[in-house]
């Protein structure tokens, strides 16, 4: 009788300079069954521990040594060129619209964006994890509440559609929208068709009309 294999475990590089909350996400993610085969207090480590490892995702502190000011930003944006797939997952202790626009300039897919207090919130700190891994978005809701008051040219959409498209910028389903906002999965289906109307995003074969959303909420160029 044949068994099918557990399933393996996620394998994680950590990038963060403060020993102790470098040492803290190691602990913090062994307890989630996770695998951490490096971490690591510089960008330049960051990029080797990777290439000698090929983890499945990058948890990276955004501001890192010499300057303390975008290196981390920088070494994810060398990953997602020399790694694609990579889940890219980091975070800071401030909020940066410009480092969310820099961040996704490429795309969306794999990508998360934290406050560090949000590391706090195992629960939400990992799921955010794998979302990446599955090349999803994983943005921490305060960016994204900073993001919606930076953008001109959302006022046409209703409070329900803003926070709706919030969700969807946040990188969840439309059943985890539904669930977030405790409605029905068929009202935001109706709340994602008004924001494609308004925002003037035509049905295509060659774009997706919920990326394309996302993107002129973020102020991204479109694909």
């Amino acid at each position: 009788m044949s068994h099918t294999p557990p399933p393996a475990a996620l394998s994680v590089v950590i990038a963060e300079d403060a020993a102790v909350v470098r040492e803290g996400l190691v602990g913090l993610l062994g307890d989630r069954g996770m695998r951490v085969p490096a971490a690591v207090g510089t960008p330049d480590a960051l990029l080797a521990a990777v290439d000698e490892h090929r983890p499945d995702a990058v948890v990276a502190d955004i501001r890192m040594p010499p300057t303390h000011r975008d290196e981390g930003l920088r070494a994810a944006a060398e990953l997602r060129r020399t790694h694609p797939g990579l889940g890219i997952l980091l975070f800071s202790q401030y909020i940066e619209t410009s480092y969310a626009h820099t961040l996704l300039a490429d795309g969306s897919a794999g990508i998360g964006y934290l406050l560090k207090d949000r590391v706090l919130d195992v629960d939400e700190f990992v799921d955010a994890l794998h979302r990446v891994v599955a090349g999803g978005t994983a943005l921490d809701p305060d960016v994204i509440a900073r993001l919606l008051t930076a953008r001109p040219g959302l006022d046409q959409l209703s409070e329900r559609e803003r926070e709706t498209l919030g969700h969807m910028a946040a990188g969840l389903t439309n059943a985890a929208v539904a669930a977030r906002m405790g409605i029905s999965q068929r009202a935001v289906e109706k709340h994602a068709a008004a924001i494609f109307d308004k925002l003037d995003i035509p049905r295509t074969s060659t774009t997706h009309r919920r990326v394309q959303a996302v993107l002129h909420y973020l102020g991204s160029p479109p694909l």
